[in-house]
């Protein structure tokens, strides 16, 4: 398998990240989970390492180890070349609940006249649209959501909020994403989502993993609603579909 070229740097003593080409790519990231995996199965062999990968990026985080920057990049560009790719990853799409009430969608309107569309389009595209998670962070359990259809392209708004909504399901530029707590943020707002992303009473805080499908389903105000208290009472299963792999 040919592999991406990667580069390396050090991160301060105890991290090292590893990049890959600054493009946003599914081949790119499934080049970057795939060595991710093999170095946890086969080269990392303590338990305390961390490792957090993202977009075009993978970062190795030792909290005791100190690293040596020139033998430690050297090994891993070994493991690189070493590594065959092709790790079987269970695939998986998760369908997420979204109303979109103008209620929650505070920017529908103005998103739909600047792109010269009906409210319901954007809907209909937002829906319809399956999307990579390329991403985690900003806030815990915020995810990053690439693939975007051209028609809902939209720039940031100019003057971020200093509070949006938890659950806020917002658009800019090529990616979408849920604001999984209140936070400050400048995406444009166009829906809510009922149900917890992140919850660090719980042993994997977030279900959901770089590399997973993301696909939104329009619940009306009472499926919303009834979504919630599922959620608060710890009974709601997001809908999970795997796939090939």
């Amino acid at each position: 398998m040919i592999h991406p070229p990667i580069s390396l740097k050090p991160y301060g003593r105890h991290a090292i990240l590893i990049e890959w080409p600054n493009e946003v790519s599914e081949t790119i990231l499934e080049s970057i989970l795939d060595f991710e995996d093999f170095l946890i199965r086969d080269c990392l062999n303590e338990r305390e390492w961390e490792t957090i990968s993202a977009y075009n990026s993978l970062l190795l985080v030792h909290p005791k180890l100190e690293i040596d920057f020139p033998e430690f990049s050297q090994s891993i560009k070994e493991w690189y070349e070493r590594s065959k790719g092709g790790v079987a990853r269970e695939k998986v799409l998760w369908k997420l609940p979204v109303s979109y009430d103008k209620a929650f969608g505070i920017d529908l309107d103005e998103v739909a006249n600047r792109l010269g569309m009906g409210t319901d389009d954007i809907i209909k595209l937002h829906t319809e649209s399956v999307y990579t998670v390329y991403g985690i962070g900003f806030v815990p359990g915020f995810m990053y959501l690439g693939g975007v259809p051209q028609e809902l392209e939209i720039p940031r708004k100019p003057t971020p909020r200093l509070k949006v909504k938890k659950g806020s399901v917002g658009i800019a530029g090529r990616q979408t994403g849920i604001y999984p707590q209140e936070s400050p943020g400048g995406w444009n707002i166009i829906g809510n989502c009922p149900i917890p992303l992140f919850d660090r009473n719980k042993k994997n805080p977030c279900f959901v993993n770089v590399g997973d499908k993301i696909q939104f389903q329009k619940v009306s105000l009472g499926e919303y609603e009834l979504h919630k208290i599922e959620a608060e009472v710890g009974i709601y299963k997001p809908e999970k579909v795997l796939l090939d792999a």
